[in-house]
């Protein structure tokens, strides 16, 4: 079997990298030919994932046509906001029962959709999704990690199973795909959440409030959306949750905690040249909240500080006075 994985970024590359110790002929996707001629010379990818070494497995390729040439399987591993763009792209070099595995945690901001929902618009039939606790500095490292793929029939979702699956690297399948993909895009603004207060310096307390409180509002627009809650309470809610919300390779949560220290939004999206998902997930998941008629009250501080020029401190004061409520909410859990 032959795979390709579009786009050469930290996930990507750590996917293939999956994929080469299984033994899978693999090609990656760089969208800079000098990517290309970096990981062809050196077999590092220095800027994304330093000092990781790429076995002679991996392919590396700017020429799009040419990576996806006679796979049976092509997994997509791009910005959320690119994802339309590839896909277009991808389906005009590929037949059209090849199956997309779109890795890409976020919701197309222009029209609210998932991302399956923007494949399928550009005429995917064969979708699936994989999601949950993953960052890519450990994957590549082959350290443990457990994550999910949910597909609308099971048996592509168990193809991917069995494609992904090796001795570091267990993945569950799920036919949830509504609450697989919005599980993995509203973390994003939850970690920017509990950055914010990490930047105040509000301490343990305030974290696990935030994330606790976090999976109830994810799961609540979820169940509205047609998604199931006990999905959230999964690898792909609350397992991505704790880690995004945690780990020190977090970008949204490094991104909350310039925020909360006083950085400019400005000043925090050029601190880096990687995509922090959840600045723009968050746009989307307050229309969203809107649309539906959800309650968000994270999600709506976190835009107010991103974009409503409110002060963290001014945010967290308002989440703390809101009006008493139950903690369970019925229809929901």
């Amino acid at each position: 079997m032959k795979i390709a994985v579009v786009g050469a970024g930290s996930w990507g590359t750590a996917l293939a990298l999956v994929l080469a110790r299984k033994g899978l002929r693999t090609t990656l996707w760089c969208r800079r030919r000098e990517l290309e001629e970096e990981i062809k010379e050196t077999r590092q990818n220095s800027y994304y994932l330093p000092q990781i070494h790429i076995p002679p497995q991996v392919t590396p390729t700017s020429d799009l046509e040419e990576a996806v040439r006679g796979c049976q399987v092509v997994v997509l591993s791009v910005p959320s906001q690119a994802v339309r763009e590839l896909g277009r792209r991808l389906k005009q070099a590929l037949p059209g029962d090849i199956l997309l595995v779109n890795t890409a945690k976020g919701l197309e901001v222009e029209s609210l959709k998932r991302l399956s929902q923007v494949l399928q618009e550009e005429g995917w039939k064969r979708i699936a999704v994989l999601s949950g606790p993953s960052h890519a500095e450990e994957v590549a490292r082959g350290l443990p990690t457990t994550v999910v793929t949910a597909s609308e029939n099971l048996k592509d979702a168990e193809h991917v199973q069995d494609i992904f699956m090796e001795a570091s690297f267990r993945v569950y399948t799920s036919s949830d795909v509504i609450g697989v993909e919005l599980g993995g895009a509203l973390k994003n603004v939850i970690a920017l959440a509990t950055g914010i207060a990490e930047g105040l310096g509000l301490g343990d307390n305030a974290r696990a409030a935030l994330m606790t409180r976090g999976i109830a509002e994810m799961a609540r627009l979820g169940v509205a959306m047609g998604a199931r809650a006990t999905t959230f309470a999964g690898l792909s809610g609350i397992g991505d949750l704790i880690v995004t919300c945690t780990s020190r390779y977090s970008r949204n949560r490094r991104a909350g905690i310039l925020l909360g220290q006083g950085r400019s939004l400005e000043e925090v999206i050029s601190s880096t040249r990687m995509v922090i998902e959840g600045i723009r997930t968050t746009v989307a998941a307050r229309s969203l909240a809107h649309r539906y008629g959800v309650r968000m009250p994270i999600t709506e501080e976190v835009y107010q500080v991103l974009y409503g020029g409110k002060a963290p401190a001014k945010s967290v004061a308002d989440l703390m006075g809101r009006p008493r409520t139950h903690e369970m909410e019925p229809g929901v859990w």
